[in-house]
């Protein structure tokens, strides 16, 4: 039985809930993190899309059904946090969607927070300059290493749609990696 498995059994009984959703918090708040940190750059913004998720997690954790996987569905809320919270700063600065992506990639350049070498800062560049949708599938695709079929269920896409997401978004990112390096 997986730790998942387990906090989902813990997870009914209403003495061990809240106990059980700290395990869950544990156990995935790491990846759910860092794909909020590509997605918003600011590491900032991040810890707030977390939080915010993982409230609103707690909040509907008895309207959870089962049917997917925990992680499938706490990455289903990061998603909606972070486009919403990329959403809301285009409206606060009217920002078109050119210029969402520029001050996102200016964000990454300097932000103290990001630890990588100039090649997978430059890889990062590229893919904020995808459009949300596939950037969503190209971080999960390839940043975690999700399976076709998982990103379905948290986009609520068709793994045929997604796969085509995907070989666009690989294609656009190496055209801009060349264009950049």
């Amino acid at each position: 039985m997986s730790k998942e498995d387990v906090i989902k059994q813990q997870l009914k009984v209403p003495t061990q809930k809240k106990y059980a959703f700290q395990m869950l918090v544990q156990l995935y708040q790491e990846r759910l993190y860092y794909f909020a940190r590509k997605m918003v750059v600011s590491h900032d913004d991040a810890n707030d899309v977390l939080q915010e998720s993982f409230l609103k997690a707690w909040k509907g954790i008895d309207r959870y059904r089962g049917d997917a996987l925990l992680y499938t569905w706490l990455y289903r809320i990061v998603v909606n946090e972070s486009i919403s919270l990329i959403e809301k700063r285009k409206k606060q600065v009217q920002m078109l969607n050119q210029e969402s992506i520029d001050f996102r990639v200016s964000q990454l350049k300097t932000d103290p927070y990001f630890d990588g070498n100039e090649i997978e800062r430059k890889l990062h560049e590229a893919v904020l300059s995808l459009p949300e949708k596939q950037q969503m599938v190209f971080n999960m695709k390839y940043f975690d290493e999700l399976k076709y079929e998982q990103i379905s269920e948290i986009l609520d896409t068709s793994v045929g749609a997604l796969k085509a997401s995907y070989f666009h978004a690989k294609k656009k990112v190496q055209e801009e990696m060349l264009r950049l390096v």
